[in-house]
Parts: C-alpha cells; sequence; structure tokens
C-alpha cells in the first residue's frame, strides 16, 4: 500500500485541491494524510476527508502557526477528533531554525497538543527543526508515538527517535544530492524505521526539485529508498504502507 503520510494538500497551496487528489489516487497512492498547521487547515482537511474516502487526517499547530493557540483551541480540536478520520494530531513539534522568539510558547503549545494526543489515543506527527533535544526529551515525558516528519538528522539521532517507538518521515529530500547524512540513515535502519512522504506542495523529489510537489511524487521517494537499500520498490511500498496503516489504524 503507497501512503503519503504528511502532505498539506489544502485550499492555501492549491487552486483545486480535490482534483490534486483525484489525480494522486488515480496515479497510484492508496492512501494520504492530510496535515493540517492550524485551526483554519485542520478544518478544512476534516471537510477534504469527507470527500474522498482515501484520505486522512491530522490536525494541529504547527510551531509557526502558535499564534493561533488560544483557550478555545482543544476544546475546537476535540469536536475535530470525533470525525472518524482523524487519524493523528499534527503537524506539531519545535522550529527554533526560523525563530527562537516564540520558543516558550512553542514547547507550551507543543505540550498542549500532546496531552491532546494521549487523552484520545492517537499518535502524533512531529516538526522538530534545530531543537532535537527539547523535542525528544518532551516525547519521552509524554509517552505517545508517531512520525518524526522530513527527518533530517544523524543515524544516532535516528536511533534515539526509533527507540521511542516513532517511524522516521522520508520525502524528497532523499533524493537530493546534498542528502548524504540522510542516505546514510536509509541505508542504516531497518525498512520498518521509515514512512513515506511527500510534504506537498513543499520539497519535491528530483527530477522536480523546486517545483509544485503533490502526494504522486511519494512513488520516487519509494523508488529512491528501494535504490539505496538494493530493494524492490514494491517491497518498499509494501513494508512502509504496513508500518503507517498499523501505527495510524488506517
Amino acid at each position: 500500500m503507497l501512503v503519503d503520510s504528511h502532505c498539506h494538500v489544502l485550499s492555501s497551496e492549491y487552486d483545486n485541491p480535490d482534483e490534486i487528489i483525484k489525480d494522486s489516487i488515480s496515479s497510484g497512492v492508496d492512501k494520504m494524510i492530510i496535515n493540517g498547521y492550524d485551526m483554519k487547515s485542520s478544518k478544512e482537511a476534516v471537510e477534504l476527508s469527507k470527500r474522498h474516502k482515501d484520505v486522512y487526517v491530522a490536525i494541529g499547530i504547527a510551531p509557526q502557526d502558535v499564534d493561533d493557540y488560544n483557550d478555545n483551541t482543544i476544546d475546537e480540536f476535540q469536536n475535530l477528533i470525533d470525525n472518524n478520520k482523524v487519524v493523528a494530531i499534527g503537524e506539531i513539534g519545535l522550529d527554533y531554525y526560523w525563530t527562537t522568539e516564540t520558543k516558550e510558547k512553542q514547547i507550551l503549545v507543543f505540550k498542549k497538543m500532546l496531552s491532546l494526543a494521549k487523552k484520545n489515543k492517537l499518535p502524533v506527527i512531529v516538526h522538530s527543526r534545530n531543537a532535537f533535544l527539547d523535542t525528544y526529551n518532551i516525547l519521552k515525558e509524554y509517552n505517545v508515538t508517531g512520525i518524526i516528519h522530513c527527518f533530517s538528522g544523524s543515524l544516532q539521532v535516528a536511533k534515539m527517535y526509533s527507540d521511542l517507538d516513532f517511524l522516521l518521515g522520508i520525502g524528497g529530500v532523499v533524493t537530493f544530492k546534498n542528502a548524504s547524512k540522510l542516505l546514510n540513515v536509509v541505508k542504516n535502519m531497518d525498512l520498518e524505521c521509515f514512512s513515506l512522504e511527500t510534504d506537498s506542495p513543499y520539497l519535491s523529489p528530483e527530477p522536480f526539485r523546486g517545483r509544485q510537489n503533490t502526494p504522486k511524487n511519494v512513488m520516487l521517494v519509494a523508488k529512491k529508498i528501494a535504490e539505496i537499500k538494493g530493494l524492490s520498490k514494491e517491497k518498499v511500498i509494501d513494508i512502509t504502507g504496513k508500518s503507517v496503516t498499523r501505527k495510524f489504524d488506517l
């Protein structure tokens, strides 16, 4: 089963998200998880999932959007969780690359989202950039599971997250010429440790780098991982698909 575990097929990114979804499914994507990054995008993702049977949803507030958090956020998200196609809390996490000015609020919102996930027994989809130690220690504290989105760390960091029962989200970056560190992770970790993702509309794989990404390009990610590990792309699709299906109860 070919699964794109992380994409943003939303009206803020595409002129017609429904057509992007249909095209991706007809191109071989079996299922996709659309990730919200604030309240508005999370609500839209839920509505899209109602129109497309192979679309599932992660809802949350991403670190760059923490100002969207207010006293009503948790109750609003809880109402969305009652939709049975919400399979995760995400995209959530910490990002100290763009700014550290919101660090305290990022940590506050991250913990609120993790508490919501734990209460509802949902996995999480985590964004972490230049924030490994805080991310890792907070995840240990909350004892949740899920995916580390757009993983770009070292082999040591990969093993630490894997020991916490997290899958490593591998996307188009693995096809880039300057991705030697990620290639080393893919080469040396078991296939069962990975999920496939596109982060559409961002991070298009080669040969489409620099263009708008779509979920159908997840096949190119599978092919690259297969090349690195000396396996068939069918094997990569099967194993990663099973891992995500189990993790998110698709």
